[in-house]
């Protein structure tokens, strides 16, 4: 089993208390779309706002290069926090379990398989 840490584009990013805004899925790939906590060691890093605990970026992580998407449990729930705003929760796992990804949160339970290592590109902040 290898941790997403392990993996260079998401070795500085806390996805346990980062938010998932939506899941794009098409033929091949899944597309998370987060707002992202920032680890200290990425280069973006600024301390957060007062008010924070965390400093968020609006970012994208895929899994593409999909032979088979394979959703176990899928959840339509979404969270409103205090601001209004709302998400599907965060990602509480994201490993490489021999031949697949396993992705869990309250969204649901994702197994995708691909050769293809997950990347995570910040879009905005």
């Amino acid at each position: 089993m290898k941790n997403y840490v392990e993996f260079p584009d998401l070795a500085n990013f806390y996805l346990e208390d980062s938010y998932v805004l939506d899941i794009q899925e098409t033929e091949g790939s899944i597309t998370f779309v987060l707002d992202a906590v920032l680890t200290p060691g990425h280069p973006s890093y600024a301390e957060p706002p007062p008010d924070e605990q965390h400093r968020y970026v609006t970012a994208r992580l895929t899994l593409a290069g999909a032979s088979e998407i394979r959703w176990l449990r899928r959840s339509p729930r979404a969270y409103r926090d205090a601001t209004g705003e709302t998400d599907l929760g965060n990602v509480d796992r994201l490993v490489l379990e021999d031949d697949h990804y396993e992705a869990t949160g309250d969204w649901g339970e994702v197994w995708v398989f691909t050769t293809s290592p997950p990347s995570l590109d910040i879009t905005g902040s």
